[in-house]
């Protein structure tokens, strides 16, 4: 398969994680076990790569613990917040609001990143994106108790994920270590934090049904799994910044897969907004010439996959 193919089917991947997220929910899956059952696949699948990859598990206590802090930040706490999000709102709403994430990434990176400045380009696009965000809720209309929560649940959810790469790219990008080993490391780690969250919270799984463990089942072996192979070969086969622009068209897969299969209502407020956090992105992304080429030269600027 082709990088061009990689790219659509990562988006695709990515893109539908809404869609089985809100199956789950909807049959009465609660939101930490929707987690918990997401990184459980993930790590089960990520062992599997790791065994036929023959890569080596990282034993470094000091890997080990950043693992533990990404797997909160980029794992347990938002896939959580995204499920009690999507059980409040849409599934289209949520993968538009998780397009902010380039975002909040930005915005952690320029308080915890060595090197990272704040351009008036920068400014404008961070601004241009909270605009979208408030035209995506559609703040003029109010909003009810549900909706407010489930928005904000989802808005919470990008934040970890914004903390969460920053601190990545600061204490865990580097390394001698494959990355699907250290990625089998971080979701083993979120695995265990939610095993022992999950009966605290939730109390005892019950069946749910065959359609809501079939759509747990895609949502962790694929998208919290073989997705972060995917994109590992896309960022070594395409660069980094073409890899990243797939946060541009995963809102998109979510939009067509919620309203589609679904059934899902898509206002004009939520395609509206969805352009203008976009174009938010595309202003922030917009480095000085030297970075953008330094950026390509390296596999490295990109070790983690984006949410979803």
């Amino acid at each position: 398969m082709g990088s061009t193919g990689k790219f659509v089917l990562l988006s695709a991947i990515w893109g539908s994680s809404f869609a089985l997220i809100k199956v789950a929910v909807d049959a009465g899956v609660p939101p930490v076990q929707v987690a918990l059952a997401r990184c459980l696949f993930g790590a089960l699948a990520l062992g599997a790569i790791c065994v036929v990859q023959r890569a080596a598990v990282p034993r470094d206590p000091r890997t080990w613990g950043h693992a533990a802090v990404v797997a909160a930040l980029l794992n347990s706490v938002p896939f959580t917040l995204l499920a009690f999000g999507e059980s409040r709102v849409d599934s289209v709403l949520a993968g538009a609001l998780n397009a902010t994430t380039p975002l909040t990434t930005l915005a952690f990176a320029l308080l915890v990143v060595p090197g990272e400045r704040l351009t008036a380009t920068r400014c404008a696009g961070l601004l241009l994106g909270f605009a979208g965000v408030l035209v995506l809720l559609g703040v003029w209309r109010g909003l009810d108790g549900d909706a407010l929560a489930g928005g904000l649940a989802c808005l919470a959810a990008t934040t970890c994920y914004g903390a969460g790469f920053a601190y990545t790219r600061r204490f865990l990008s580097g390394g001698p270590h494959r990355a699907s080993a250290v990625s089998a490391v971080q979701i083993t780690c979120a695995t265990l934090q939610l095993a022992l969250a999950a009966p605290l919270l939730s109390g005892p799984p019950s069946w749910p049904g065959w359609p809501a463990v079939l759509a747990l089942l895609a949502l962790g072996a694929v998208g919290t799994g073989y997705a972060y192979v995917l994109n590992l070969d896309l960022i070594r086969e395409a660069g980094p910044t073409v890899a990243a622009t797939v946060t541009y068209v995963t809102p998109l897969w979510s939009t067509a897969l919620g309203a589609v299969l679904l059934a899902e209502p898509v206002g004009w407020h939520t395609l509206a907004g969805g352009c203008v956090v976009v174009g938010g992105i595309v202003l922030t992304r917009r480095p000085a010439r030297d970075r953008a080429v330094a950026a390509r030269r390296s596999p490295a600027a990109v070790r983690r996959p984006g949410p979803g």
